[in-house]
């Protein structure tokens, strides 16, 4: 059995972390420290103990993992406390603030021979497994191309927003999903060009950018923005021979959303509507034009690489180098804007 903590009792925790832990019979939830009792919003869990005293979840000595889900700006204090109380560690993305603080934190653990991990649970997204399925099946020939978009219409949310700040930018809040996706599958890339805009001028938040990650002839192309009235297919994958078009993003989120929760069986599951498209032409030259079922997806899957990793001593799926990597391009893209 895996025991848990969790740092913040807020959207993070209870929506996108507890709904898949509480299905796993090998992991439990012993404690949840929350810093703001007065502002708790969400039910509580029968037989998990709820604390304000942050002591109590370090120092007890049955919990082997704790998760922090706090704000960025404060998971490297955070993730520090964690470790040098002796526990493994899962940190919400993005990870931290910085490039140097993320170095720190994993320097540390390597050193007390502990786990600390970022939750880049969208790496089990169900649209992206899609597309490595289609990939590995080989009909698109040769790749040549691919675009991920992440795009919403929520004008409100730039226009609100009237100075800078890095941590609170489209790229640092949003990339960090997409741009995990593409290292997780691709690995480094020989080159980057970053597009990284505040479109409603200079002194606003970033509200857009476009990330072209150069692999040899491959271009994978990372795209979001906030005032996209209609979305972009969630995938474009352009090979040799082929193509590959995923119109909608993985369904979990939206579920979750309506709090409908993984116990479900079609939970985050896509219907016949929702299958990408692909298209190419055999070695007999005819072309062919199929949906393609989508794989389904499931967020939980990151705890229970944790629960390898930690209880069978298996190596991490999320590496520290591809974390790295990541805080490096985030910081690269929002270093010339103020």
């Amino acid at each position: 059995m895996l025991t848990i903590g969790y740092i913040g009792n807020g959207k993070s925790t209870n929506r996108y972390h507890l709904p898949f832990v509480l299905q796993r019979e090998n992991i439990k939830v012993k404690t949840i420290y929350q810093r703001n009792p007065k502002h708790e919003s969400w039910d509580r869990i029968a037989g998990v103990y709820y604390t304000s005293d942050l002591d109590e979840l370090l120092n007890d000595k049955e919990i082997q993992l704790i998760v922090v889900c706090t704000g960025v700006d404060s998971h490297y204090e955070y993730a520090k406390l964690v470790l040098k109380h002796n526990k493994n560690c899962l940190v919400e993305k993005p990870f931290t603030v910085t490039l140097e603080q993320a170095k720190e934190i994993f320097s540390i653990a390597k050193e007390k021979g502990l786990i600390v991990q970022a939750y880049q649970n969208r790496r089990f997204d169900s649209d992206f497994l899609t597309v490595q399925k289609v990939i590995e099946e080989g009909k698109l020939g040769d790749l040549l191309e691919v675009e991920m978009h992440f795009d919403y219409y929520r004008p409100e949310v730039p226009e609100s927003t009237n100075s800078f700040n890095p941590v609170k930018s489209f790229l640092y809040e949003h990339a960090c999903h997409t741009l995990d996706q593409v290292i997780s599958y691709f690995g480094k890339p020989d080159d980057i060009h970053y597009d990284v805009r505040q479109l409603l001028g200079q002194g606003r938040m970033n509200d857009y950018f476009d990330l072209d990650l150069y692999y040899g002839h491959l271009k994978v192309s990372v795209k979001s923005s906030y005032f996209r009235i209609k979305e972009r297919p969630s995938f474009v994958v352009y090979g040799k021979k082929g193509c590959f078009v995923k119109e909608t993003k993985d369904r979990q989120e939206e579920h979750l959303k309506l709090f409908y929760m993984p116990d479900n069986k079609d939970f985050g599951v896509d219907t016949i509507k929702h299958y990408g498209v692909l298209t190419y032409i055999d070695e007999e030259g005819t072309i062919h034009e199929e949906k393609v079922k989508s794989v389904n997806g499931d967020y939980g899957r990151v705890y229970d690489d944790l629960y390898e990793a930690i209880i069978q001593g298996k190596e991490k799926t999320i590496t520290d180098e591809q974390t790295l990597l990541q805080m490096e391009i985030l910081e690269t893209g929002i270093k010339n804007l103020k």
